[in-house]
C-alpha cells in the first residue's frame, strides 16, 4: 500500500558528509569552518544598477588532453576565468560530488545561470553581467581557499567592476 507524506523529509548534508569521510577512512570527522564575525554587507546601489558575477566549482574542460569514458575533456583543477559571452555549453563536473543518479549537469543554467543573468539584465532587474565568470577548484583546504583562491576571485571581480556575486550550488 502506497503511503503519502504531508511534509518533505530532508537529508542532513552535514551528517551524510561526515559518514562519507568516515567511510573513506578518515579518522577525524570533517568540520565546517565557522565565521561568526563576518558582517552582512548590503549592496551600495540598487540591484538594477549592479554588475553581477558568477563563481563556479565546475572545471574548465581541456579538450586537448585525454578524455574520460563519457567523452568529457578532463579538467585542470585550478583557478580560471572564462568569458560569459558566448556562454559555455558545458563545463567539467564529472569529478565533483553530486547526486549523479538523480540529476545531471547537461543544462549549464542549472548550475551556472549565465543565460538567466543575461535575461535579467535585458529586463532591467540587474545592471549587467560581468564579462567573465570565475572558476575555483573544489578544495577541502581552508587555508588555500581563504588565502589563495578567495583573494584571487576578489581581484578578478574588482577588475571586472563586479558589485555582487552569485555562488550557485553544484
Amino acid at each position: 500500500m502506497e503511503q503519502s507524506e504531508t511534509h518533505r523529509s530532508f537529508v542532513s548534508y552535514i551528517d551524510v558528509t561526515r559518514e562519507y569521510y568516515a567511510a573513506q577512512g578518515y579518522s577525524k570527522p570533517y568540520t565546517w569552518p565557522r565565521y561568526d564575525n563576518v558582517p552582512f554587507t548590503p549592496l551600495r546601489k540598487p540591484l538594477s544598477q549592479c554588475r553581477v558575477g558568477l563563481v563556479t566549482t565546475a572545471g574548465k574542460p581541456l579538450v586537448e588532453v585525454k578524455t574520460d569514458p563519457l567523452g568529457f575533456g578532463l579538467a585542470a583543477r585550478e583557478l580560471y576565468t572564462e568569458p560569459t559571452y558566448p556562454p559555455p555549453t558545458r563545463l567539467f563536473t564529472a569529478d565533483l560530488g553530486w547526486d549523479k543518479e538523480t540529476t545531471h549537469t547537461e543544462d549549464i543554467d542549472s548550475f551556472l545561470p549565465i543565460n538567466r543573468l543575461f535575461e535579467q539584465a535585458v529586463e532591467g532587474r540587474i545592471g549587467s553581467v560581468s564579462p567573465r565568470f570565475y572558476g575555483v577548484p573544489t578544495d577541502y583546504s581552508r587555508s588555500r581557499t581563504s588565502l589563495r583562491y578567495a583573494p584571487q576571485i576578489l581581484k578578478w571581480c574588482l577588475e571586472d567592476g563586479v558589485d555582487a556575486v552569485l555562488l550557485p550550488a553544484l
